[in-house]
């Protein structure tokens, strides 16, 4: 099955209200292209020079996603043309897209990564840090939390991963101005699609193993 057919297949098992996050990093331009072509438009990276390198070589109306763990001092160098950021995991990561978003005369789009793994490798905040930020929300100028992201534990446990995908569906519940919640990859998505997600990160699925 080529690329697209992949794609064109896991779009039409979606539900209504679900988007797509090609996860695309350490993938060939061709084979993204290749997905692009086939009318698909979101892609998602997790290390930042691969993601400029992309942005600078491949069509400019892909709308690139930062899925990976962020440090503050890299923000500057997608800032001006991220469309989302799904890891914000400190409010000092925070403070620095608003300022560098600022300097780029943008709003930045933002999701909170809330840790629900049991893994303790894994990033993000808790609930308390996450409702800590929000209750300020309106100091970051440049900045829009629209939802939340998280990563379950890496495990054939599926309860395991469904009570987690709960958890994380349980806060975002709580804030009525949230449109996007960002959780479920190629092995899990399905079950955070039962949980309530509306944003799906899928990589190997579409790609097949990654090239590292």
């Amino acid at each position: 099955m080529s690329i697209s057919e992949k794609i064109q297949k896991i779009k039409k098992e979606l539900p209504t209200g679900v988007d797509l996050v090609a996860v695309s990093k350490t993938q060939s331009h061709s084979k993204i292209k290749e997905a692009y072509d086939s009318g698909h438009k979101v892609f998602g990276e997790n290390k930042v020079q691969e993601l400029t390198e992309k942005y600078e070589k491949l069509p400019k109306n892909i709308r690139w996603h930062m899925i990976g763990h962020l440090q503050k001092n890299k923000v500057k160098y997608i800032a001006p043309f991220v469309d989302l950021i799904h890891a914000v995991d400190s409010e000092k990561l925070l403070k620095e897209i608003d300022k560098r978003a600022q300097q780029n005369n943008r709003i930045i789009d933002c999701l909170l990564q809330i840790h629900i793994a049991a893994e303790s490798t894994k990033f993000g905040l808790s609930e308390n840090e996450a409702n800590e930020i929000l209750l300020r929300k309106e100091e970051y100028k440049n900045v829009n939390i629209r939802g939340l992201m998280g990563m379950a534990t890496f495990t054939n446990n599926n309860n395991k991963i469904k009570e987690e995908f709960d958890f994380l569906s349980s806060i975002f519940k709580k804030y009525d101005y949230f449109n996007t919640l960002s959780m479920g990859m190629s092995g899990d998505y399905k079950i955070a699609i039962n949980c309530g997600s509306t944003m799906v990160r899928i990589g190997s699925t579409i790609f097949g193993a990654r090239n590292y």
